[in-house]
């Protein structure tokens, strides 16, 4: 996509604040010698900016804004090193709740839906992003949180719930206590929005159709705004994002330059009005791609595609390059197993040796089956793990996220 006249005059807007603001970018921007931009080539002159760059500014110097304009902080879920605070001014509350309200109107809910909001309150941008965006909808908000399951589901059956905010993670989780207490005739959900993790067509196509709802992918990440600058459409041909708010650019994660739109490359995102802690070039290290072309919908923001993992989320083993999605592409392939998986990768006796859990009914073949998908992928990928099947719900279920790479290598 290439910026636009609008959107150079509002980053150019954000470079004077954060230069008046001393901040760490606007420093950057001083060393470059750069207080404006006027062109697409001059914004790509302009430096990146990084995680390790906020966390260098803990705890308040990202802050842009005036202090006594600043309302909330919101902090990053992430459990290694310093935790990155992000700090908001009242209308990047307003705003974000904008855009979250769009999300919902994009997947047409509105204020006659009731939705329930299962992810965490806090520090972290979900619940009370979800809460934002449903309030400025006008619809009815269950505000649950995590956990307590037996207390979701009641709620659920008596407050008649349309829609289910949730990790993909709890959602599955919630439809397999669904089917096992044989309650779904009980359930009135219509529609889930799901975020907050990288989940596969298989999974999706399980929740779906285990709790008889249309399902929408939602995108965001703290250090812009939090959930609610990305949803699918009915069409589920990408996710439209907001470009009055963001623009974004997709880059070689190497080379750091642009590539074509189509192709897939590393996420980053410049915030065109945000106050309290503008971000300029930000290095999100998800992988996408901008998809070319009008939506069959007819609006006018354009797409991301569904996020296909992270560039730190590569496994070196055996000397192969090994993504989750690449782990997933072959396990889809069997029709067989759950879409629950769990990779552990461990170093025995001066090798090392990865084995692939996954779930089947009893009926299954164990051994056969085992066989065949571990010569899928030393077909596909190039090795040959170990796979063991297990009985469908011996996995672990997460009301967050589920981790399904335990690398034991490093511990």
């Amino acid at each position: 996509m290439q910026i636009s006249e609008k959107q150079i005059e509002l980053v150019n807007n954000r470079i004077q604040a954060l230069v008046k603001a001393e901040s760490f970018y606007g420093k950057k921007l001083a060393e470059a010698g750069i207080t404006e931009i006027h062109s697409a080539e001059d914004f790509k002159k302009l430096p990146f900016s990084e995680k390790k760059d906020l966390r260098e500014a803990y705890p308040l110097g990202l802050m842009t804004a005036p202090e006594e304009e600043i309302v909330r902080i919101h902090s990053s879920s992430g459990t290694t090193g310093l935790p990155v605070i992000i700090p908001y001014t009242q209308k990047d509350v307003d705003d974000w709740a904008i855009m979250f309200s769009r999300c919902y109107e994009t997947a047409g809910i509105t204020n006659r839906d009731r939705i329930q909001i299962t992810p965490g309150y806090g520090l972290w941008t979900a619940g009370i992003g979800f809460q934002n965006g449903a309030e400025k909808l006008g619809a009815m908000v269950i505000p649950m949180g995590p956990g307590n399951t037996d207390k979701q589901l009641q709620m659920m059956q008596d407050m008649e719930s349309t829609v289910i905010c949730a990790t993909s993670s709890y959602a599955l989780l919630l439809a397999e206590e669904i089917e096992k207490r044989g309650i779904r005739n009980r359930i009135k959900l219509r529609k889930g929005v799901i975020g907050s993790e990288r989940w596969s067509q298989k999974m999706r196509e399980r929740i779906s159709t285990e709790l008889g709802i249309e399902l929408y992918d939602i995108y965001g990440l703290t250090e812009i705004y939090g959930p609610g600058i990305a949803i699918n459409c009915e069409y589920n041909e990408g996710m439209h994002y907001w470009d009055d708010f963001l623009y974004i650019e997709v880059i070689d994660p190497v080379t750091g330059e642009n590539v074509p739109d189509g192709e897939q490359g590393e996420i980053v995102i410049t915030t065109l009005v945000k106050e309290g802690a503008p971000l300029i070039r930000y290095r999100t290290h998800d992988l996408s791609r901008i998809i070319p072309g009008k939506c069959k919908c007819g609006r006018c923001y354009p797409r991301l595609d569904v996020i296909q993992g992270r560039t730190d989320d590569m496994m070196k083993f055996r000397g192969v390059n090994v993504f989750p999605n690449q782990i997933e592409e072959v396990l889809a392939s069997f029709p067989e197993i759950s879409s629950e998986y769990q990779v552990r990768i461990s170093h025995i006796e001066g090798k090392d040796v990865m084995r692939i859990y996954v779930e089947s009914d009893s009926k299954t073949n164990c051994n056969d089956l085992s066989k065949r998908i571990a010569d899928k992928f030393k077909s596909r990928i190039g090795f040959t793990p170990g796979v063991k099947v297990v009985e469908i719900g011996v996995l672990p279920r997460s009301t967050k996220k589920t981790a399904r790479v335990i690398d034991e290598r490093y511990q």
